[in-house]
């Protein structure tokens, strides 16, 4: 587990399976996520019986986010897109919705820049954004994330089409 005084980051347990089927079926987060479309319950015990693997053969990774004080799971961070040789991997979090604005995602996100960083030995961390999810933005930029691209009318959403914003950040030398 990786942690500090507000938030514990642990690997994806059987135990999570309900909860990642409400997370992952919640129509309000598609957008964010690229869904289109339910999973089912199979689906996801098949998901987290191979999120036991090493993230070198998924290239990817998701730890689960729980509170350090109460141990409740409040969110979740994945790694994507892992590429050793560039050193490099795509980053995304999600908070429930009643545990959002207290702090939870910025030390979580903390935790996870430094796990990239200094245990994986990534050079850069990306992510990638809707230009209309102020939160999101403030807290990528609030660590140090900088915009190195817009692409234009990426996302299609029920009002048209949405830009979509690409942030990087390079480790500290």
């Amino acid at each position: 587990m990786i942690s500090n005084n507000v938030v514990v980051l642990r690997a994806v347990e059987h135990a999570d399976v309900d909860l990642l089927y409400k997370w992952e079926n919640d129509m309000e987060l598609w957008p964010v996520s690229n869904t289109l479309r339910p999973f089912s319950r199979a689906q996801i015990e098949r998901y987290v019986k191979n999120a036991a693997l090493d993230v070198y053969q998924t290239k990817q990774l998701r730890l689960m986010i729980d509170t350090a004080e109460e141990g409740e799971t409040v969110g979740m961070i994945d790694m994507f897109d892992f590429d050793p040789f560039h050193s490099r991997a795509g980053l995304g979090i999600m908070l429930n919705a009643r545990w959002r604005s207290k702090g939870l995602a910025s030390a979580a996100l903390s935790l996870f820049i430094e796990y990239a960083f200094n245990t994986l030995g990534l050079h850069q961390l990306y992510c990638n954004i809707a230009a209309s999810n102020t939160p999101s933005l403030n807290l990528f930029e609030s660590k140090g994330f900088t915009l190195v691209g817009v692409k234009k009318e990426w996302l299609k959403t029920t009002q048209g089409f949405e830009d979509e914003l690409l942030y990087q950040l390079l480790a500290r030398k």
